[in-house]
Parts: structure tokens; sequence; C-alpha cells
């Protein structure tokens, strides 16, 4: 959810106390955080995989409680680094593996829609937050806007926190990693596939409300609720292709998702009304949804044991996660706000997608030679 929602304080950031900072140094903010709710998974998988949920769960919980309630109470740049990029990203890293593993040890027919719906909350957040926060925001200020935030956060992590109960645990201690995981060429393929595809992901999630505001001179408003419009289109998107994948495979659902995801990317350079940001804020929000949800069911097809499914998707996700650090600052550089030029973020965007969707395909064509099974 934080980290969806991300695009409501770069826009509230690049015209409030932190206008003095250039886009690129506000981006980080959002993709250290979400880059750290991926790398932790490196760590968090294998303790899930030992039995340490709860401990996991409270320790997500209160980091990424207590940095939103510090970012409510910043004032400088720093500030507000230190409390929503490190301390709320290293929160949501102890949350975010061990929530999509436990739900694949529970299910086997339907494991690819369990996880979809699971993921598909963080869309649902990414719709709520940019609302709560927009609303709330000229009226009780920021400080406390994003403090309501954080109560929000802390309840719903309380149901979490009850409800959640690991099924399997392995009888042995085990490494934190597994080295060996990468010498088998489609679970490197597909590491490496999506590096590149995150790269370019969350590029429109942090620019499409100032692309908005700049280029097709929408109200600040609008240009907030673009971010719910997108994230809204994730939600259908994390669940819809969940269900096709339950027929066809998630690797199979995957990859035109991929592919489509990078096209649209590309058509963002066209989009010059209201109508066309907002087709496609949906169609974006929909197909990146896809291939953000799907990920999880395709490792752990890809691993030999289920038991050792955390593991293998906070590797996956670690390695791949320095695509978020790189992605969004790259971006902002290439950036020309003052003279409306997007131009170059957008063709960067594309690009990375495309490439990561070739290398995804790579690996679903190494694992067709290497076990024959069309449905994966």
């Amino acid at each position: 959810g934080p980290v969806n929602s991300f695009g409501a304080y770069q826009t509230y950031y690049e015209s409030g106390f932190l206008s003095s900072s250039s886009s690129s140094a506000i981006s980080w903010i959002g993709t250290v955080q979400a880059f750290l709710l991926i790398l932790v998974g490196v760590v968090s998988g294998p303790l899930y995989d030992r039995g340490y949920i709860r401990t996991l769960i409270i320790l997500g919980t209160f980091l990424t409680v207590f940095g939103m309630m510090m970012t409510s109470l910043a004032s400088e740049y720093w500030h507000v680094f230190l409390a929503q990029a490190l301390c709320v990203g290293l929160g949501l890293g102890c949350l975010y593996v061990p929530s999509v593993a436990i739900v694949s040890t529970y299910f086997s027919t339907k494991r690819a829609l369990a996880i979809g719906l699971t993921s598909a909350g963080g869309s649902l957040s990414g719709v709520f937050y940019p609302i709560v926060f927009r609303r709330l925001q000229p009226t009780l200020g920021f400080g406390w806007a994003t403090r309501i935030i954080a109560f929000i956060i802390l309840i719903t992590q309380l149901i979490s926190l009850v409800i959640l109960r690991a099924r399997t645990i392995p009888s042995e201690p085990r490494a934190l990693l597994e080295p060996g995981a990468f010498t088998e060429a489609p679970f490197t393929m597909l590491t490496a596939g999506l590096f590149f595809f995150l790269i370019g992901l969350y590029v429109p999630y942090f620019y499409v409300p100032v692309y908005a505001e700049r280029i097709i001179h929408v109200s600040p408003d609008f240009a907030f609720y673009l971010l719910a419009i997108t994230n809204a289109g994730s939600f259908v998107g994390r669940v819809v292709p969940a269900i096709i994948a339950g027929r066809l495979g998630a690797f199979n659902t995957l990859l035109p998702s991929l592919f489509i995801t990078g096209i649209i990317a590309f058509a963002w350079m066209s989009v010059d009304s209201v109508p066309g940001i907002v087709v496609f804020s949906i169609f974006y929000g929909f197909f990146s949804g896809a291939v953000l949800a799907l990920p999880p069911t395709v490792i752990v097809a890809l691993s030999p044991d289920i038991r050792f499914a955390g593991t293998r998707i906070g590797m996956a996700f670690g390695v791949s996660g320095f695509g978020v650090l790189v992605g969004n600052p790259i971006a902002g550089a290439l950036l020309d706000i003052p003279m409306g030029n997007f131009g170059r973020a957008q063709v960067f965007a594309g690009t990375m997608i495309i490439a990561g969707s070739i290398l995804v395909l790579t690996s679903r064509l190494l694992r067709y030679r290497s076990h024959g099974h069309l449905k994966v």
C-alpha cells in the first residue's frame, strides 16, 4: 500500500516543503522504500521458512507504523528519507514475502488466484491511501493526514497478526540462501527478467500525476485521483489474470501481461488528453498489477521443494529489487519537468519493461525444454 501510493507523496513533496529538491532526489524516497520491501525478503523469506512469521509480522508492523508516524513530523529531506524510505521500507520488507509465501502453502490447484487476491490488497490500499491523504491534507495538514494513514495500517496489520499461521515448517534449520538455485537456468533468467522489468515498472506510478498536471493541465485534485485510478486497475489486474492463470498456468499468463505492459508504457508518450490519461492509467494499472501478482506463483512452480518457497521468493526479489532502486532515480534524472519533457523517461520505462519481458520469455522456453510442460 505505501509503495503503491507514494506517487501522492511525490506530487505533494514537489510543491510542498521539499520543493527545493529535484524530482530525482524525491523519487529516491519511494524508490528506496520499494527496494527495501523487496531486498529484505532475502532475510525474511528464510526466517519465515524457519517458523518466525509472527515475529516478522510484529516487527514489520512496528517499523511501518513508526516510520509513518515519524514521517508526519518531518520537515527536512533527510527526516523524510530516514522515516519513509528506510524505516517504512524495512517494515514492509518484513511483511511482504511471508504474507505471499504463506498463501502458497495452503493452496495447490487455486494457488495463483489465492496469491493474486492476497497481492490485490496492496492495490486496494493504493486506491484508498491517496484519497485519504488528498482529502485530509488540506484541512488537517500533512502531519495528521499521514498519522491517520499510519493508524489505518496498524489496525489492518493487527488483523493479519491474529489470523496468520504457518502451515509447514522445515524440521531442520537451513541456510538463509540457496545459491544452487542460480545454477538453474529458468530461475536465473526469470530473476534477470524481473530485474529489468522492475527498473521501468514504477515510473508511471511515480510520475503520471505530475505529467497530468504539467502536460494535460488537469487540476491537482484530479492528478491525485489518477494514482487511485491506476491502483484500482491494478486491483482488478491482480485478480482476473490470477483466475486465468489457474487454467493456462501462471507463466503463460505472465508473459503476455509483461509485453502488453511494455507496449502501454510506450503508448504513454502519445497521451495528451484527459480521457487518454484515464484510459492509460486503467490499462497500465491492470497489466502491471498482473505482472506484480504472478511472479511468486511462477517462482513456487520452479521450486523443487515448496517448503522452501519463501527462500526462493526472497532471493529472486532480493536480486531483482535492485531494478526498483535504480529505475525511478534514472527516470527522474531524464525528466525535464519545467520544460515539460517526459519523453526520455517514458522511452526508458518502456524499453526496460520490454527487455525484462524478453528475458522472462527465455526463462519460459528453457523451462519447456527441460520439462516439456505447456502449462506452467
